[in-house]
């Protein structure tokens, strides 16, 4: 593993012995690349080289514009996503790359939480992903939806998954009622476009096994 930063994010770079193997950067919220490595490894993924970023402030850097609260003791989310991706892409991606063996076959980007709503956007600003892993991914996220109906990315993504658990959907708050059915229309809308696409449901909620979610969720991308 090789740890290097970029200002105040640390990147956590699990390097793949398979020269020109994908890379997958993936968002965190608490450093937990290593676990999801582990995981990826036990699920018997495909080579990959893993790019782990942590120290981000997440309600903004993964927040692609302002939303209220959702919560009465949550923080705003304030709109930080162009300005996080830029430093993801200018900075964070050519210094990983540089240090690899070969340069990718591809690169994927995903993320759990607001980390899956910020992969998808991603897409809508840049081209250099061409596979999306949104895993418990926050599209409930006020105007999300509409934006994705009524926007082009800038590339075409290869393949795309998405996940949510099984009860993240039953609750009281209005807001999160919409994950399902925003995730389930997001996921139908790219497949009638002709994406690889897929939508699974894991058992529990939001908080239920993410580390194992995520890599199921990276398996499934290099695997196509």
């Amino acid at each position: 593993m090789r740890v290097f930063t970029v200002g105040d994010k640390t990147i956590s770079v699990f390097p793949s012995v398979e020269p020109k193997a994908p890379v997958i950067y993936l968002n965190t919220f608490a450093d937990e690349g290593q676990k999801v490595f582990e995981a990826a490894q036990a699920a018997g993924c495909p080579a990959f080289t893993l790019a782990a970023v942590s120290g981000l402030n997440w309600d903004h850097d993964m927040a692609p514009w302002n939303s209220p609260p959702i919560f009465k003791s949550a923080q705003p989310c304030t709109g930080g996503a162009d300005a996080y991706l830029r430093l993801l892409t200018e900075q964070i991606l050519p210094a990983t790359e540089n240090a690899l063996p070969a340069a990718p076959r591809w690169r994927g980007i995903a993320g759990y939480s607001l980390a899956g709503l910020f992969s998808v956007y991603a897409i809508y600003r840049t081209d250099v992903f061409s596979r999306v892993g949104s895993i418990s991914g926050s599209l409930w996220f006020p105007g999300i939806k509409e934006y994705i109906f009524s926007h082009r990315p800038n590339c075409r993504p290869d393949r795309m998954y998405f996940s949510l658990g099984d009860r993240e959907h039953k609750t009281r708050n209005p807001v999160l009622q919409s994950v399902r059915q925003n995730t389930e229309a997001i996921q139908a809308f790219y497949r009638e476009k002709g994406i690889d696409t897929v939508f699974r449901l894991n058992p529990g909620n939001h908080h239920n096994h993410a580390s194992e979610r995520t890599a199921a969720g990276i398996a499934w991308l290099l695997r196509g």
